[in-house]
């Protein structure tokens, strides 16, 4: 029997009937396979809208009220429970994307940027396609690398200065970093120029 390579290992048993009369001078040919059909994801995509400000903004709670009255309304009636329900979460979902501002993304961690967070979002909006998810993280842990290293050698530049000037401010940095799990004694290794390295790589050259 011949079979695709892609499809060999789903053919668990094939079996010839040459007794078999089918007014054919062929063998008929009977074969068992197990196929596994691979589903297609789809990016999940989780807008979280600012809802707090509907009770302080006036204007925009009248506004949200006006839009999503005036698309239900549009919608038309429906007898259906289910096609009403439909309905009235379309009606909603579409006024709070045009009237309602979409909540801000907070940095978890304080060396955290922009373009770090803009990078994340587009990672997750790849998950489909995983050569284009891979570049993208590695982009990600790049970014993440060199943010936080950067951002350690500032603070113990910080340090440094407050040590003669503002003394009661050293530990509150210290421990921000600590927090961190982040080596601040003499057994850390550091560049030419004195700065703490982190990414992996560069400590083996060292």
């Amino acid at each position: 029997m011949m079979i695709s390579k892609r499809y060999r290992k789903t053919l668990l048993l094939a079996k010839t009937y040459s007794s078999a009369d089918c007014y054919s001078d062929h063998v008929p040919v009977v074969g068992k396979f197990k196929l596994k059909l691979k589903k297609n994801s789809k990016p999940f995509t989780n807008i979280k809208f600012d809802l707090a400000i509907l009770k302080t903004n006036q204007t925009i709670r009248e506004k949200y009220q006006i839009s999503v009255q005036n698309k239900f309304e549009a919608l038309g009636g429906a007898e259906e429970v289910e096609q009403q329900w439909e309905n009235f979460k379309s009606a909603i979902m579409e006024a709070a994307t045009e009237v309602i501002p979409k909540v801000k993304r907070k940095a978890k961690q304080k060396w955290m940027t922009e373009e770090i967070l803009n990078l994340m979002e587009e990672r997750r909006c790849a998950k489909g396609n995983k050569e284009k998810y891979e570049q993208i993280h590695k982009k990600v842990q790049e970014k993440c690398t060199m943010s936080k290293e950067n951002w350690i050698n500032e603070k113990c530049k910080e340090i440094e200065q407050q040590r003669k000037h503002a003394p009661q401010t050293i530990y509150r940095n210290i421990e921000e970093i600590i927090g961190k799990r982040t080596c601040l004694s003499t057994g850390c290794i550091k560049a030419m120029n004195g700065d703490i390295i982190i990414d992996k790589e560069k400590i083996l050259e060292r």
